[in-house]
Protein backbone atom coordinates (compact mmCIF):
# COMPACT_ATOMS: atom_id res chain seq x y z
CA UNK A 1 0.00 0.00 0.00
CA UNK A 2 1.53 3.44 -0.93
CA UNK A 3 1.16 5.66 2.02
CA UNK A 4 1.27 9.55 1.65
CA UNK A 5 4.78 11.33 2.43
CA UNK A 6 5.19 12.43 5.82
CA UNK A 7 4.68 15.93 5.98
CA UNK A 8 6.10 19.03 8.23
CA UNK A 9 3.62 21.59 9.50
CA UNK A 10 5.81 24.18 8.58
CA UNK A 11 2.84 26.67 10.24
CA UNK A 12 2.62 24.97 13.14
CA UNK A 13 2.58 27.85 15.40
CA UNK A 14 2.52 30.58 13.71
CA UNK A 15 -0.90 29.08 11.58
CA UNK A 16 -1.80 29.87 7.77
CA UNK A 17 -5.70 30.05 7.98
CA UNK A 18 -7.55 29.23 5.21
CA UNK A 19 -9.47 32.43 4.61
CA UNK A 20 -13.32 30.87 5.72
CA UNK A 21 -11.57 29.84 8.81
CA UNK A 22 -9.76 33.09 9.11
CA UNK A 23 -13.42 35.22 8.78
CA UNK A 24 -14.82 32.77 11.20
CA UNK A 25 -13.35 34.21 14.06
CA UNK A 26 -13.95 37.29 13.12
CA UNK A 27 -18.08 36.45 12.84
CA UNK A 28 -18.21 34.81 16.04
CA UNK A 29 -16.71 37.21 18.16
CA UNK A 30 -20.18 39.34 19.10
CA UNK A 31 -21.39 35.64 20.18
CA UNK A 32 -17.77 34.88 22.21
CA UNK A 33 -18.47 38.53 23.75
CA UNK A 34 -21.73 37.24 25.42
CA UNK A 35 -20.69 34.30 27.03
CA UNK A 36 -21.45 34.27 30.31
CA UNK A 37 -18.50 31.81 31.84
CA UNK A 38 -19.96 32.26 35.28
CA UNK A 39 -20.80 28.60 37.19
CA UNK A 40 -24.54 29.56 37.64
CA UNK A 41 -24.75 30.92 34.33
CA UNK A 42 -23.23 27.29 32.65
CA UNK A 43 -25.17 25.39 35.07
CA UNK A 44 -28.25 27.44 34.47
CA UNK A 45 -27.95 27.04 30.77
CA UNK A 46 -27.78 23.17 31.11
CA UNK A 47 -30.85 23.27 33.15
CA UNK A 48 -32.82 25.02 30.38
CA UNK A 49 -32.14 23.45 27.75
CA UNK A 50 -32.80 19.67 29.42
CA UNK A 51 -35.60 20.82 31.39
CA UNK A 52 -34.17 19.35 34.89
CA UNK A 53 -32.82 20.73 37.82
CA UNK A 54 -31.32 17.59 39.77
CA UNK A 55 -27.86 17.12 39.39
CA UNK A 56 -27.21 14.37 42.07
CA UNK A 57 -24.56 15.42 44.18
CA UNK A 58 -22.54 18.35 44.61
CA UNK A 59 -19.51 16.97 43.19
CA UNK A 60 -18.84 19.17 39.96
CA UNK A 61 -19.72 22.84 42.27
CA UNK A 62 -15.69 22.94 43.30
CA UNK A 63 -13.98 21.79 39.99
CA UNK A 64 -16.12 23.80 37.67
CA UNK A 65 -15.20 27.06 39.93
CA UNK A 66 -11.49 26.74 39.31
CA UNK A 67 -12.03 25.60 35.83
CA UNK A 68 -14.55 28.31 34.76
CA UNK A 69 -12.32 31.38 36.08
CA UNK A 70 -8.78 29.58 34.38
CA UNK A 71 -10.86 29.39 31.39
CA UNK A 72 -11.32 33.17 31.63
CA UNK A 73 -8.06 34.29 33.11
CA UNK A 74 -5.25 32.00 31.86
CA UNK A 75 -6.79 29.76 28.96
CA UNK A 76 -5.98 32.79 26.01
CA UNK A 77 -9.04 31.09 24.15
CA UNK A 78 -9.23 32.85 20.13
CA UNK A 79 -13.12 33.32 19.43
CA UNK A 80 -13.97 30.23 18.28
CA UNK A 81 -12.17 28.54 21.35
CA UNK A 82 -14.42 30.29 23.75
CA UNK A 83 -17.51 28.89 22.06
CA UNK A 84 -16.41 25.44 22.02
CA UNK A 85 -15.27 25.50 25.47
CA UNK A 86 -18.33 27.33 26.85
CA UNK A 87 -20.31 24.64 25.07
CA UNK A 88 -18.33 21.93 26.27
CA UNK A 89 -18.44 22.85 29.71
CA UNK A 90 -22.36 23.59 29.48
CA UNK A 91 -22.45 19.53 27.66
CA UNK A 92 -20.97 18.03 30.66
CA UNK A 93 -23.74 19.78 32.65
CA UNK A 94 -26.30 18.60 30.67
CA UNK A 95 -25.06 14.98 31.18
CA UNK A 96 -25.02 15.08 34.29
CA UNK A 97 -28.35 16.33 34.89
CA UNK A 98 -29.34 13.41 32.44
CA UNK A 99 -27.67 10.72 34.44
CA UNK A 100 -29.44 11.87 37.89
CA UNK A 101 -32.29 12.34 36.52
CA UNK A 102 -31.78 8.16 34.55
CA UNK A 103 -30.47 7.04 38.12
CA UNK A 104 -33.63 8.75 39.86
CA UNK A 105 -35.65 6.57 37.62
CA UNK A 106 -33.69 3.58 37.53
CA UNK A 107 -32.09 3.10 41.14
CA UNK A 108 -31.86 -0.52 39.98
CA UNK A 109 -28.55 0.86 38.04
CA UNK A 110 -26.55 0.95 41.04
CA UNK A 111 -26.62 -3.06 41.72
CA UNK A 112 -24.88 -3.71 38.53
CA UNK A 113 -21.57 -5.09 39.28
CA UNK A 114 -18.31 -3.63 36.88
CA UNK A 115 -15.94 -6.78 37.38
CA UNK A 116 -12.53 -7.57 36.73
CA UNK A 117 -11.75 -4.30 33.94
CA UNK A 118 -8.61 -4.76 31.87
CA UNK A 119 -7.22 -1.07 32.26
CA UNK A 120 -5.10 0.26 29.52
CA UNK A 121 -2.83 2.79 31.59
CA UNK A 122 -0.08 4.67 29.26
CA UNK A 123 0.65 7.82 28.06
CA UNK A 124 -0.56 9.42 24.94
CA UNK A 125 2.15 8.00 21.98
CA UNK A 126 2.83 4.68 23.53
CA UNK A 127 1.04 2.81 21.51
CA UNK A 128 -2.07 2.78 24.07
CA UNK A 129 -4.43 3.65 20.90
CA UNK A 130 -3.58 0.58 19.17
CA UNK A 131 -3.43 -1.87 21.77
CA UNK A 132 -7.09 -0.33 23.05
CA UNK A 133 -8.18 -1.11 19.26
CA UNK A 134 -6.79 -4.14 19.16
CA UNK A 135 -8.46 -5.91 22.04
CA UNK A 136 -11.77 -4.08 21.30
CA UNK A 137 -11.84 -6.04 18.22
CA UNK A 138 -12.58 -8.59 20.65
CA UNK A 139 -16.53 -8.39 20.77
CA UNK A 140 -16.11 -10.44 24.42
CA UNK A 141 -14.91 -6.73 26.08
CA UNK A 142 -17.21 -3.76 26.42
CA UNK A 143 -15.99 -1.10 25.38
CA UNK A 144 -16.89 2.97 24.67
CA UNK A 145 -17.11 4.20 21.24
CA UNK A 146 -16.51 8.28 20.48
CA UNK A 147 -19.68 9.26 19.15
CA UNK A 148 -21.24 7.53 23.11
CA UNK A 149 -18.59 9.12 24.77
CA UNK A 150 -19.63 12.52 23.77
CA UNK A 151 -23.42 12.06 24.70
CA UNK A 152 -23.36 8.53 27.07
CA UNK A 153 -27.12 9.56 28.23
CA UNK A 154 -29.44 10.49 25.06
CA UNK A 155 -31.48 13.28 25.76
CA UNK A 156 -35.03 13.04 27.26
CA UNK A 157 -36.95 13.43 23.65
CA UNK A 158 -34.28 10.58 22.74
CA UNK A 159 -35.07 7.99 25.23
CA UNK A 160 -37.04 4.72 24.69
CA UNK A 161 -36.99 4.66 21.02
CA UNK A 162 -35.25 1.91 19.29
CA UNK A 163 -33.10 3.21 16.73
CA UNK A 164 -32.71 -0.10 15.74
CA UNK A 165 -29.78 -2.07 15.35
CA UNK A 166 -27.40 0.09 13.37
CA UNK A 167 -25.11 2.79 15.74
CA UNK A 168 -25.16 4.98 13.10
CA UNK A 169 -28.91 5.15 13.01
CA UNK A 170 -28.53 7.04 16.54
CA UNK A 171 -28.96 10.73 16.38
CA UNK A 172 -25.78 10.94 18.78
CA UNK A 173 -23.79 9.23 16.11
CA UNK A 174 -25.25 11.31 13.48
CA UNK A 175 -24.40 14.72 15.66
CA UNK A 176 -21.12 13.24 16.56
CA UNK A 177 -20.53 12.37 12.77
CA UNK A 178 -21.05 15.80 11.37
CA UNK A 179 -19.09 17.48 14.24
CA UNK A 180 -16.09 15.49 13.35
CA UNK A 181 -16.20 16.26 9.51
CA UNK A 182 -16.35 19.96 10.75
CA UNK A 183 -13.16 19.10 12.74
CA UNK A 184 -10.93 17.33 9.68
CA UNK A 185 -11.90 20.01 7.67
CA UNK A 186 -10.56 22.45 10.01
CA UNK A 187 -7.58 20.40 10.95
CA UNK A 188 -6.68 18.22 7.96
CA UNK A 189 -3.57 16.82 9.23
CA UNK A 190 -5.00 15.79 12.61
CA UNK A 191 -6.13 12.01 11.73
CA UNK A 192 -2.24 11.71 10.42
CA UNK A 193 -1.73 11.70 14.04
CA UNK A 194 -4.37 10.37 15.69
CA UNK A 195 -7.79 9.14 13.59
CA UNK A 196 -10.86 9.52 14.94
CA UNK A 197 -13.77 8.81 13.55
CA UNK A 198 -17.45 7.92 15.23
CA UNK A 199 -17.19 4.82 15.74
CA UNK A 200 -13.31 4.85 17.37
CA UNK A 201 -13.01 2.99 20.56
CA UNK A 202 -12.57 6.00 23.41
CA UNK A 203 -10.96 6.95 27.13
CA UNK A 204 -13.50 7.10 29.73
CA UNK A 205 -11.63 10.32 30.68
CA UNK A 206 -14.62 11.30 28.64
CA UNK A 207 -16.87 9.81 31.77
CA UNK A 208 -14.74 11.68 34.26
CA UNK A 209 -15.10 14.82 32.62
CA UNK A 210 -18.74 14.82 33.09
CA UNK A 211 -18.73 16.66 36.79
CA UNK A 212 -15.39 18.31 35.79
CA UNK A 213 -13.06 15.77 37.54
CA UNK A 214 -10.25 13.45 35.35
CA UNK A 215 -7.75 15.36 32.87
CA UNK A 216 -9.72 16.49 30.34
CA UNK A 217 -10.07 19.81 31.06
CA UNK A 218 -6.72 20.31 30.94
CA UNK A 219 -6.38 19.79 27.29
CA UNK A 220 -8.81 23.23 26.54
CA UNK A 221 -6.00 25.01 27.36
CA UNK A 222 -2.88 26.43 29.10
CA UNK A 223 -4.16 26.62 32.71
CA UNK A 224 -2.01 26.21 35.31
CA UNK A 225 -4.57 27.10 37.66
CA UNK A 226 -6.62 23.77 37.24
CA UNK A 227 -3.44 21.77 36.74
CA UNK A 228 -2.49 22.59 40.06
CA UNK A 229 -6.28 22.09 41.37
CA UNK A 230 -6.85 18.73 39.74
CA UNK A 231 -2.84 17.19 40.96
CA UNK A 232 -3.78 18.46 44.06
CA UNK A 233 -7.30 16.65 44.45
CA UNK A 234 -8.84 13.71 45.30
CA UNK A 235 -9.60 12.01 42.53
CA UNK A 236 -11.61 9.39 44.38
CA UNK A 237 -14.82 10.56 44.23
CA UNK A 238 -14.58 10.82 40.21
CA UNK A 239 -13.80 7.77 39.80
CA UNK A 240 -16.43 6.61 41.38
CA UNK A 241 -18.61 8.48 39.23
CA UNK A 242 -16.83 6.71 36.23
CA UNK A 243 -17.76 3.74 37.88
CA UNK A 244 -21.10 4.56 37.98
CA UNK A 245 -20.83 5.38 34.21
CA UNK A 246 -20.13 2.07 33.43
CA UNK A 247 -22.94 1.22 35.04
CA UNK A 248 -25.52 3.37 33.63
CA UNK A 249 -23.68 2.28 29.98
CA UNK A 250 -24.34 -1.25 30.32
CA UNK A 251 -27.83 -0.55 31.62
CA UNK A 252 -28.54 1.28 28.68
CA UNK A 253 -26.91 -1.43 26.31
CA UNK A 254 -25.78 -0.79 22.82
CA UNK A 255 -26.14 -4.81 21.50
CA UNK A 256 -25.87 -8.09 22.52
CA UNK A 257 -21.82 -8.56 21.98
CA UNK A 258 -20.94 -4.84 23.22
CA UNK A 259 -23.19 -5.72 26.47
CA UNK A 260 -20.36 -7.84 27.70
CA UNK A 261 -19.91 -7.82 31.31
CA UNK A 262 -16.16 -6.91 31.36
CA UNK A 263 -15.04 -3.84 30.47
CA UNK A 264 -11.85 -2.62 28.83
CA UNK A 265 -10.91 1.40 29.66
CA UNK A 266 -8.01 3.13 28.88
CA UNK A 267 -7.11 6.57 29.97
CA UNK A 268 -3.67 8.50 29.75
CA UNK A 269 -4.62 10.00 33.56
CA UNK A 270 -4.49 6.57 35.02
CA UNK A 271 -0.51 7.52 34.54
CA UNK A 272 -0.20 9.23 37.51
CA UNK A 273 -3.58 8.32 39.33
CA UNK A 274 -2.62 4.55 40.06
CA UNK A 275 -3.85 4.53 43.57
CA UNK A 276 -6.84 6.35 43.05
CA UNK A 277 -7.78 4.11 40.07
CA UNK A 278 -6.76 0.74 41.71
CA UNK A 279 -9.03 1.92 44.60
CA UNK A 280 -12.10 2.07 42.88
CA UNK A 281 -11.09 -0.84 40.83
CA UNK A 282 -9.54 -3.57 42.94
CA UNK A 283 -9.59 -6.30 40.67
CA UNK A 284 -8.31 -4.62 37.97
CA UNK A 285 -5.80 -5.98 35.60
CA UNK A 286 -3.55 -2.44 34.82
CA UNK A 287 -1.75 -2.56 31.57
CA UNK A 288 1.27 0.07 32.20
CA UNK A 289 2.67 1.11 28.37
CA UNK A 290 5.65 2.82 28.13
CA UNK A 291 8.19 4.75 25.46
CA UNK A 292 10.94 6.63 24.83
CA UNK A 293 10.14 10.01 26.73
CA UNK A 294 11.53 11.73 24.04
CA UNK A 295 9.77 10.20 21.17
CA UNK A 296 6.28 10.86 23.55
CA UNK A 297 7.24 14.38 24.37
CA UNK A 298 7.14 15.66 20.34
CA UNK A 299 4.68 13.90 19.27
CA UNK A 300 2.54 14.59 21.97
CA UNK A 301 3.87 18.57 22.11
CA UNK A 302 3.01 18.71 18.16
CA UNK A 303 -0.19 17.10 18.08
CA UNK A 304 -1.79 19.43 20.81
CA UNK A 305 -0.29 22.34 19.55
CA UNK A 306 -1.50 21.46 16.65
CA UNK A 307 -5.03 20.68 17.69
CA UNK A 308 -5.21 24.05 19.63
CA UNK A 309 -4.70 26.39 16.75
CA UNK A 310 -8.59 27.05 16.58
CA UNK A 311 -9.17 27.32 19.96
CA UNK A 312 -5.89 29.46 21.44
CA UNK A 313 -5.21 32.23 20.66
CA UNK A 314 -2.10 31.86 17.12
CA UNK A 315 0.35 33.98 18.71
CA UNK A 316 0.64 31.65 22.50
CA UNK A 317 0.67 28.64 20.69
CA UNK A 318 4.00 27.55 20.94
CA UNK A 319 3.30 28.13 24.97
CA UNK A 320 1.08 24.87 23.97
CA UNK A 321 3.80 22.53 23.35
CA UNK A 322 6.22 23.50 26.26
CA UNK A 323 3.42 23.33 28.29
CA UNK A 324 2.82 19.67 27.20
CA UNK A 325 6.24 18.57 27.13
CA UNK A 326 6.66 19.77 30.77
CA UNK A 327 3.37 17.72 31.86
CA UNK A 328 4.57 14.90 30.47
CA UNK A 329 7.51 14.85 32.45
CA UNK A 330 5.60 15.11 35.64
CA UNK A 331 3.58 11.84 34.35
CA UNK A 332 6.79 9.76 33.76
CA UNK A 333 8.06 10.66 37.48
CA UNK A 334 4.79 9.44 38.91
CA UNK A 335 4.41 6.26 36.97
CA UNK A 336 8.38 5.37 38.51
CA UNK A 337 7.16 6.71 42.20
CA UNK A 338 3.54 5.07 41.96
CA UNK A 339 4.14 2.01 39.69
CA UNK A 340 4.12 -0.45 43.06
CA UNK A 341 0.75 0.85 44.25
CA UNK A 342 -0.77 -2.00 41.64
CA UNK A 343 -0.27 -5.53 42.73
CA UNK A 344 2.36 -7.09 40.30
CA UNK A 345 -0.25 -10.36 40.33
CA UNK A 346 -2.42 -7.44 38.62
CA UNK A 347 -0.51 -5.80 36.16
CA UNK A 348 1.79 -5.98 33.60
CA UNK A 349 4.25 -3.49 31.36
CA UNK A 350 4.00 -3.10 28.16
CA UNK A 351 7.29 -1.66 26.10
CA UNK A 352 7.00 0.30 23.16
CA UNK A 353 9.48 -1.75 21.15
CA UNK A 354 8.55 -4.85 21.85
CA UNK A 355 4.45 -4.38 21.40
CA UNK A 356 5.82 -2.97 17.89
CA UNK A 357 7.66 -6.07 17.17
CA UNK A 358 4.88 -8.41 18.30
CA UNK A 359 1.39 -7.07 19.11
CA UNK A 360 -0.25 -9.72 18.99
CA UNK A 361 1.92 -11.96 21.44
CA UNK A 362 1.59 -8.96 23.49
CA UNK A 363 -1.88 -9.07 23.56
CA UNK A 364 -1.92 -12.93 24.27
CA UNK A 365 0.09 -11.55 27.64
CA UNK A 366 -2.16 -9.44 28.94
CA UNK A 367 -5.06 -11.85 28.41
CA UNK A 368 -3.57 -14.25 29.90
CA UNK A 369 -2.78 -12.32 32.92
CA UNK A 370 -6.08 -11.46 33.06
CA UNK A 371 -7.68 -15.00 32.78
CA UNK A 372 -9.70 -14.06 29.58
CA UNK A 373 -10.12 -16.66 26.81
CA UNK A 374 -7.91 -16.02 23.76
CA UNK A 375 -8.49 -18.34 20.91
CA UNK A 376 -8.41 -18.58 17.26
CA UNK A 377 -11.47 -16.32 16.93
CA UNK A 378 -10.29 -13.62 19.09
CA UNK A 379 -6.63 -13.77 17.03
CA UNK A 380 -8.70 -13.55 13.88
CA UNK A 381 -10.56 -10.52 14.83
CA UNK A 382 -7.61 -8.66 15.46
CA UNK A 383 -6.23 -9.44 12.55
CA UNK A 384 -8.88 -8.64 10.39
CA UNK A 385 -9.27 -5.25 12.23
CA UNK A 386 -5.56 -4.51 11.10
CA UNK A 387 -6.36 -5.49 7.69
CA UNK A 388 -9.41 -2.78 7.74
CA UNK A 389 -7.20 -0.19 9.71
CA UNK A 390 -3.85 -0.40 8.06
CA UNK A 391 -1.74 1.95 10.65
CA UNK A 392 -0.28 4.87 8.89
CA UNK A 393 -2.30 4.59 5.67
CA UNK A 394 -3.32 8.96 6.08
CA UNK A 395 0.48 9.19 6.40
CA UNK A 396 2.65 11.42 9.88
CA UNK A 397 4.06 14.18 10.44
CA UNK A 398 7.70 14.86 11.10
CA UNK A 399 8.62 16.49 14.79
CA UNK A 400 10.87 19.74 15.21
CA UNK A 401 10.39 20.80 19.04
CA UNK A 402 13.52 22.52 18.84
CA UNK A 403 12.73 24.78 16.03
CA UNK A 404 9.11 24.88 17.23
CA UNK A 405 9.08 25.63 21.24
CA UNK A 406 13.08 26.09 21.67
CA UNK A 407 13.26 22.68 23.78
CA UNK A 408 16.34 20.66 23.07
CA UNK A 409 15.26 16.85 23.51
CA UNK A 410 18.59 16.36 24.47
CA UNK A 411 17.91 18.02 27.71
CA UNK A 412 14.61 15.82 27.97
CA UNK A 413 16.31 12.35 27.96
CA UNK A 414 18.47 13.40 30.58
CA UNK A 415 16.06 14.23 32.80
CA UNK A 416 13.87 11.12 32.16
CA UNK A 417 16.40 9.29 32.17
CA UNK A 418 15.33 7.79 35.28
CA UNK A 419 12.19 6.26 33.53
CA UNK A 420 13.96 4.77 30.63
CA UNK A 421 16.26 2.63 33.23
CA UNK A 422 13.30 1.78 35.73
CA UNK A 423 11.14 0.19 32.76
CA UNK A 424 14.02 -1.04 30.00
CA UNK A 425 12.84 1.62 27.15
CA UNK A 426 13.93 1.62 23.96
CA UNK A 427 15.82 4.69 22.98
CA UNK A 428 14.45 5.79 19.17
CA UNK A 429 16.82 7.63 16.97
CA UNK A 430 19.19 10.38 17.82
CA UNK A 431 19.10 12.53 20.32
Amino acid sequence: MNRPAAVRIDDLVAPRYPEEIAAAFDMVAPLAEALDWAPDAILGQAMAETGLDDFGDDLHVEPLSVLARAMVEEADLSTLGQLSNHSTLVGYARQKLLVADLLARHPEIHDIEIRRPVVIAGQGRTGTTHLHNLMSSDPSFRTMPYWESVEPVPPLAEQGIDHGPRDADDPRFQRCAETLAGLNGALPYFKRMHDMYPEHVHEEIALLAIPYGGMAPETMGVMPTWRDWYRASDQVPFYEYMKTMLKVLTFLGRGTERDAPRWLLKSPQHVERLGDLIAVFPDATVVCTHRDPVAVAKSMSTMLTYTSRMSRNPERLADVGRYWIDRMAMMFRAMVDDRHLVPSSQSIDVRFHEFMADDIATVQSIYELADHPFDARTEAAMQAYMVEHPRGVHGSVTYHIEEDFGVDPAVIADELSFYVDRFGVAVEGAR
